[in-house]
């Protein structure tokens, strides 16, 4: 059955009436790829615009032509003040969808992403979302024969948020039916870490020092993890990373800002290469780094992969890493975005699937949903 264009849909559904107490959110998808379950950005700035003395704890948010109920966020980035609306929804490609803000008491909404500071085992920062996890090291673990550089990979298969589970019971290297932790990382950038790059040699940090939670839930989480002062060659470096996991997504965004007295500053971006055979992907033109692992004994296979945006540089296969080599300019961030999949998720089950993942990520980065806030006519029907 083809479907009109959304201009000439007639929601004849819904018989509520626009007050001064309704706005409409249009999001259009120009591109020939489906959003599904979009975590989607709605300026703040727009909506107070146009419903000065909104109620934010007074809002409902519904798909105008079903009535159907989406769950959202407010987005303050660490600050006092909301910077987004955030809705999740689903966006056929070629086309556009209607949303309708009213006032009322919203559903209690599923918890879809989560991080943490994790004090009780060793430092360890450690993030999720309704597909999968990750942790980073803290000082505690620190010149530890645990110690690790890179980002970690907790599989999952199921939604509910198990990163307080696991570390209440300290037994989360076995499958219990919800995953587990098998993913090493030891010395490496394990799943998609950065680190300076200088002289064909990967300038290691320790582990991050001080941390910050700027939102956490249910659809974005979104931190911030500080480092001391090390050397790169001779160059001494800090750095500042911000990580941001939506619900609904294999990937976490990550932006790198980098502090250094040279013009500009070598990077690495990396992925644990494993001694067993494994399947990869290089894409320059694109800036995307895929490998499909090898089996991990009963455990099953984990991908993972690297997609940047900015600076796409060269990328090489070492007997350690995937690497893409790239940069940051002084005053400059560096954001790419890194993340893993489980084949027993039993969503993406093979690496073409994973790589077809990763290409599409790649053009939906480039082509991003357009947002229109419409004020109705106040006494007409929403219909309208």
């Amino acid at each position: 059955m083809k479907i009109a264009p959304i201009s000439l849909f007639v929601f004849i559904i819904s018989s509520l009436p626009v007050t001064a107490q309704t706005l409409f959110i249009e999001v259009t998808n120009n591109s020939s790829f489906s959003f599904i379950d979009k975590v989607i950005e709605v300026p703040w700035v727009k909506v107070k615009s146009l419903w000065e003395n909104i109620d934010t704890s007074q809002i409902k948010i519904y798909r105008a032509w079903t009535k159907q109920e989406l769950a959202f966020q407010f987005e303050c980035k660490g600050e006092n003040e909301i910077h987004n609306l955030l809705i999740q929804a689903s966006v056929p490609a070629r086309s556009s969808v209607k949303l309708e803000m009213r006032q009322g008491k919203h559903t209690l909404f599923a918890t879809k992403t989560y991080g943490r500071y994790v004090p009780e085992r060793k430092d360890d920062f450690a993030w999720e979302n309704d597909k999968i996890a990750f942790r980073m090291y803290g000082k505690a673990l620190e010149g530890t024969s645990e110690d690790a550089y890179g980002i970690d990979v907790w599989v999952k298969r199921t939604s509910d948020m198990v990163l307080d589970k696991r570390y209440k019971t300290g037994d989360y290297h076995i499958d219990h039916g919800d995953g587990l932790d098998y993913y090493h990382v030891g010395h490496t950038l394990g799943a998609g870490n950065s680190a300076p790059y200088i002289a064909d040699s990967i300038w290691f940090s320790g582990n991050y020092d001080t941390y910050r939670i700027l939102d956490n839930g249910p659809l974005r989480t979104a931190f911030q993890l500080i480092y001391k002062e090390w050397k790169a060659g001779d160059i001494p470096v800090t750095v500042t990373k911000t990580m941001l996991l939506n619900a609904g997504e294999q990937l976490s965004q990550v932006t790198v800002e980098y502090h250094f007295s040279e013009d500009v500053l070598p990077i690495a971006i990396g992925i644990t290469k494993r001694k067993d055979h494994g399947i990869i992907l290089i894409n320059e033109q694109e800036g995307i780094m895929g490998y499909w692992e090898p089996q991990y004994g009963n455990d099953g296979i984990t991908g993972v992969g690297v997609i940047l945006t900015d600076s796409i540089g060269k990328m090489t296969v070492t007997p350690v890493h995937l690497l893409s080599e790239t940069f940051q300019q002084k005053g400059k961030l560096l954001r790419y975005y890194t993340g893993a999949v489980w084949n027993k998720a039993n969503e993406i089950i093979n690496p073409e699937q994973w790589f077809l993942y990763l290409k599409e990520y790649k053009e939906r980065l480039k082509n991003p949903l357009k947002i229109d806030v419409i004020k109705p006519v106040v006494g007409k029907n929403s219909s309208q």
